[in-house]
């Protein structure tokens, strides 16, 4: 059987990280210092898609550490409403891995214009998105051909991370963001096929998470969409119980994406309460008593720990989407760069 792109960029993951820290650390070290220097009372992300999912994740990195809140800015305020938001005291984060969608490229060009540090995490420089932001990043993927993002999503949160490092001298995450490729070499290699075995034939399931692994929970349900046609909606497990646990019932299939961090008790409570009322649930925890347990890895930091779920979820869901007899790579209805107005 030929490989798929999909399948040969996942393995790439922990190759492209180990690049990006490398080649762009400069970079990323003057992003950090310049937020440093601004000491942002707030920061905005502006982004769609997966590149969303990277700026929630990144969101909540921001929160925990910086102590700064952070607040998704949607794109069309600018592109289409023309509004003109007060960003003086504040920094932007725009993620795109084209860098040319022209709604993120006009909501990036107007957070600079009204004063903030605007960074641009992009897998193309030059690009528009480049240009639009005082301090663009090459994320250093490497060419990205099937349709749905992998390493660029992942090299987008490790960019963000990074320079979250330098911007907050934090030492405990600095160390963990430099060992990712080999956290990653080992995560990318985890089989969560016996999940699969229970999906059989299931036409929509819950994927859950809480704080980062929100995040990863959100581009887990997007690749279930985009490369195998099934209906996936992501919450937190928290959330999931005011009123969308009523159609979790016998079969009904939940994966509960746990890290080892202060969240992790609550998924897994959350997990086999739903597995008590005959839902199928996976979780990836080794506290579960009636949820099936799935392999991670530990990173040894909570928030890496949440960022190295992804991959073996990549894995898995490349193959389940060959098993269905599709192409993972080319998604009906889609193509490779989205341009929005």
């Amino acid at each position: 059987m030929m490989q798929t792109n999909m399948r040969r960029e996942i393995d790439e993951i922990p190759e492209a990280t180990a690049r990006l820290l490398d080649r762009s650390a400069k970079a990323l070290s003057a992003a950090g210092a310049a937020l440093k220097a601004r000491d942002p009372a707030f920061l905005v992300t502006i982004a769609r898609g997966s590149s969303d999912h990277a700026a929630l994740f990144l969101k909540y990195a921001i929160e925990l550490t910086a102590g700064r809140p952070v607040a998704s800015l949607g794109p069309s305020l600018a592109s289409i409403y023309g509004a003109n938001l007060k960003l003086g005291g504040a920094a932007a984060i725009a993620i795109s891995q084209s860098g040319k969608s022209p709604d993120i490229v006009a909501m990036a060009q107007s957070a600079t214009r009204a004063g903030a540090v605007s960074i641009a995490l992009t897998n193309t420089v030059p690009s528009p998105i480049a240009e639009a932001c005082t301090h663009p990043l090459d994320i250093l993927a490497g060419p990205e051909l099937a349709v749905a993002a992998t390493k660029s999503y992942v090299n987008s949160i490790v960019a963000g991370l990074a320079v979250l490092g330098e911007w907050t001298g934090d030492a405990a995450l600095k160390r963990a963001v430099a060992d990712l490729p080999n956290q990653f070499a080992k995560a990318v290699k985890l089989d969560w096929q016996d999940f699969a075995a229970d999906l059989g034939e299931a036409e929509s399931l819950y994927v859950l998470g809480r704080g980062p692994a929100l995040a990863i929970a959100s581009e887990a349900a997007l690749k279930f969409k985009e490369t195998s046609g099934m209906h996936a909606e992501a919450y937190s497990s928290a959330e999931v119980l005011h009123g969308p646990v009523a159609l979790v019932g016998a079969k009904f299939p939940v994966l509960a994406l746990a890290a080892r961090d202060a969240a992790e008790a609550s998924v897994v409570e959350s997990a086999d309460s739903m597995s008590a009322k005959g839902a199928v649930v996976h979780v990836t925890s080794a506290r579960a008593q009636k949820a099936k347990r799935l392999p991670f890895v530990e990173t040894g930091h909570p928030i890496t720990d949440a960022l190295a779920l992804i991959l073996p979820f990549y894995g898995f869901v490349e193959a389940w989407s060959r098993s269905r007899g599709l192409n993972p790579d080319a998604p009906a209805s889609l193509k490779k760069v989205t341009e929005t107005r």
